[in-house]
């Protein structure tokens, strides 16, 4: 069986059969589980894919932020285009007379190289000016209208490198440029030029031309300026709200519906359990503590009402978000990918090095605050004693020794487990600071755009998460299990056996009151010897059958044994003639008024706790039994009378509330009267008020008495004398005592100094 510590269940024997008992369990709520968990799912996967469109959105809003670079090149490469590079050979104007090629010729300053090359130009049919070098192009050159040589040869060099025509001189090229017309707007030849002159100014550096954007002309700002793409950001957004609002929706209706399964699950637990106590024998309670038995009604099913309402779809959905922000990382961008999983992995290393390093310290923890409350306790119920014995500083000592050991394992434990939430706070931040660092790398390398590391710190933040979710769920299922374990062992247990087909049944108006023993043997279950063994005798109607003996004889088992509580081993016991084994236990305990040594008041009047379970009881009825008892005018004295609740703040001694349980007794109008030590709480006048009042009581019903105080039942008709499991002497009690055996010594060692 799991242990318990501090209302911490341990772990399970059989985990796997746990779940598997739980999840039978659970099928009468399967249809609504099942929703609960794909609703789940389909909350963390949209979750899942609101990073790629917030990176999309990211895209866009940064795009109309900036320079459209785009037209840009649009407006230059359609200024190309309306160039007639024919037309603009037209400017070179070149002299080869005779006497200018003698004169090239005779030119120190100018190489053979040059000069064979120039030879060659002379003698070729197709004459190609760009061929030749540059110290021939000076000589050759002549001025052309407003074009000059130096212009000339620059527009010559442009042609021979393939450069852009744009880079020509402005009196070049503005003799075949044309009006242009770009998104819409028409730019002129003289804004042409000026957004030539000054993209030469800055040569090309996109920095440098935002600093001159406000001074374009305006039919080319009004193409290139910042401009917001809105239809694409609001379609964008509102697919981000939608996908947001969704996932939100989901997520509650989850928690409701694991709300509901969760407490309506728990009601069933409870239900059954308390069904079953009803159904389980007194062996069952003998084995099981009390507290252990609450334990399972109370702790371990919150654990499993807790752990299902809390954990379980929170494990689906981590799982899934897990799962799903893995792919997506990959197929967003491997890089960024694995950079986060590996600046994830560190942290989540020293973390567990750590879970680790603390786990001895909450063990120890634990076991100090056991032993700490356990001093309590043991101080607190002894107090009087304490007191008395000045044992107030001893007992302070101990608890100042044992509160230090526990402050110190309490303080290491915390230190430790402190440190987990910076350490999942660095291991979010490690990741947001490697995500930027690498995603900054590849956006300078064109691989990715600036909204690629907007997903990827929202991913870093859903990889992350999910791990000590499921850490923590894991935790979580792990208690359920043994919890559930618990629960089930309970309900498992071996019942009392059916009794459906008994039909006998005793009217207790019309029992005559006799009552017969037949060699009734008895064993407690895990004892070796018999309890009861042999057992015979006979109590007649009306009479008053008293039962005593030393402690463990066996008198309260043979009550028992009358009562059904167990079942006999061997023999029989006769009611009227007719075996309790052919009776139900519902029959035989409605033929029984039975007053215990222990007292059970409820928190209720004390006419409820007097009536309990009796029907049609009249006030006047309940007064005089009271005054029988000799309880009426205690119970005038209380803040309502019979009305009053009974509470802690209401001061009931031991002794009345004996009497209550007495008058209880008193109250049910059955031909059998049991008393288990029933005076042992009253004072020497109470009880002989008691005594008389069962006297009148008992009058034509068959009484049967367990007593310690063998005065009280000095006037039983019978008197059966029990050592060991049977029957060793029997009679009144003059007869028992003129015997002078061991009846005799056992009612005059009361008396005895």
């Amino acid at each position: 069986m799991p242990r318990i510590n501090n209302g911490n269940v341990g772990k399970a024997k059989d985990f796997k059969g746990s779940i598997k008992r739980l999840v039978k369990e659970l099928n009468q709520f399967k249809f609504l589980l099942i929703i609960s968990l794909v609703l789940a799912v389909f909350g963390a996967i949209l979750t899942i894919f609101t990073p790629n469109i917030l990176s999309n959105l990211t895209d866009k809003i940064k795009d109309g932020l900036v320079v459209n670079t785009d037209n840009i090149t649009l407006i230059f490469d359609k200024i190309s285009e309306n160039v007639d590079k024919d037309k603009l050979v037209n400017v070179i104007k070149y002299d080869l007379s005779d006497k200018n090629i003698d004169r090239v010729m005779e030119l120190d300053y100018i190489n053979d190289s040059d000069k064979d090359i120039f030879n060659k130009f002379i003698s070729s049919k197709d004459k190609n000016i760009f061929d030749l070098p540059v110290s021939i192009l000076n000589e050759i050159l002549v001025d052309n209208d407003n074009i000059c040589v130096s212009d000339q040869i620059s527009f010559i060099n442009i042609i021979k490198s393939n450069d852009n025509i744009i880079f020509l001189p402005n009196n070049i090229i503005k003799l075949t440029l044309k009006d242009i017309n770009v998104d819409g707007s028409l730019i002129s030849v003289s804004d042409q030029l000026e957004l030539i002159n000054i993209v030469k100014e800055t040569n090309g550096n996109n920095d440098l031309l935002y600093g001159m954007i406000d001074s374009l002309p305006d039919s080319i700002y009004d193409v290139i300026k910042p401009k917001m793409d809105m239809n694409n950001i609001k379609n964008l957004t509102i697919i981000l709200v939608c996908m947001y609002l969704c996932s939100a929706i989901f997520t509650y209706i989850q928690a409701i519906s694991m709300t509901d399964i969760a407490n309506k699950f728990a009601k069933k637990l409870r239900t059954d359990i308390a069904l079953k106590i009803n159904r389980l024998p007194l062996s069952f309670f003998d084995r099981n503590t009390t507290g252990d038995i609450l334990s399972r009604v109370t702790n371990d099913i919150d654990i499993i009402a807790q752990s299902m309402n809390q954990s379980l779809a929170t494990l689906v959905s981590s799982v899934t978000l897990f799962f799903g922000t893995l792919i997506m990382m990959f197929i967003t961008n491997p890089i960024m990918a694995i950079t986060s999983i590996v600046s994830s992995f560190i942290g989540f290393v020293i973390m567990f090095i750590i879970l680790t390093k603390s786990q001895k310290y909450f063990e120890q923890k634990q076991r100090e605050l056991g032993n700490l409350n356990g001093h309590i306790e043991e101080i607190y119920s002894g107090l009087n004693v304490v007191k008395t014995y000045n044992g107030k500083y001893l007992a302070l000592d101990e608890f100042n020794d044992l509160n230090k050991k526990l402050c110190n394992a309490n303080r290491k434990s915390q230190f430790l487990s402190g440190l987990m939430h910076p350490i999942m706070a660095f291991i979010g931040n490690f990741g947001y600071v490697a995500v930027c660092i690498v995603g900054a790398l590849l956006v300078m390398n064109n691989k990715i755009t600036f909204g690629v590391i907007i997903a990827f710190i929202s991913y870093v933040r859903l990889f992350t998460s999910p791990l000590s979710q499921i850490g923590q769920s894991m935790t979580n299922v792990q208690n359920t299990a043994a919890a559930g374990e618990r629960i089930f062992e309970f309900l498992d247990e071996r019942e009392m056996s059916d009794e459906s087909n008994k039909k006998k049944h005793l009217d207790r108006k019309d029992v005559k009151g006799k009552i017969e023993f037949k060699n009734v043997s008895f064993k407690y279950e895990g004892n070796e010897n018999p309890t009861i063994h042999n057992f015979s005798a006979v109590a007649n109607r009306g009479k008053k059958v008293a039962i005593v003996g030393p402690t463990g004889a066996g008198k309260t088992t043979i009550v028992n044994l009358l009562m059904k509580f167990y079942e006999i081993s061997s023999g029989d016991i006769l009611i009227d003639g007719v075996s309790i084994n052919d009776l139900t236990r519902e029959n035989v305990h409605d033929l029984f008024t039975m007053v215990l040594q222990d007292t059970w008041i409820y928190e209720g009047t004390v006419k409820e706790n007097i009536v309990f379970n009796q029907k049609n009881v009249t006030d006047k009825k309940i007064k005089e039994i009271c005054k029988i008892v000799g309880i009426d005018h205690f119970i005038k004295t209380l803040s309502n009378g019979y009305d009053t609740i009974l509470n802690n703040n209401e001061s009931v001694s031991a002794g009345q509330k004996q009497l209550l349980t007495i008058a209880r007794g008193m109250i049910k109008d059955a031909p059998f009267l049991i008393l288990d030590e029933a005076t042992s709480n009253v004072d020497t006048r109470t009880e002989e008020l008691v005594q008389n009042a069962m006297d009148k009581l008992s009058e034509g019903k068959t009484s049967f008495i367990i007593a310690h105080r063998l005065s009280t039942i000095k006037n039983a008709d019978l008197i059966l004398v029990m050592k060991d499991g049977n029957i060793i002497e029997q009679g009144t009690h003059d007869e028992l005592i003129n015997l002078n055996k061991f009846y005799s010594k056992l009612y005059n060692s009361q008396f005895k100094l």
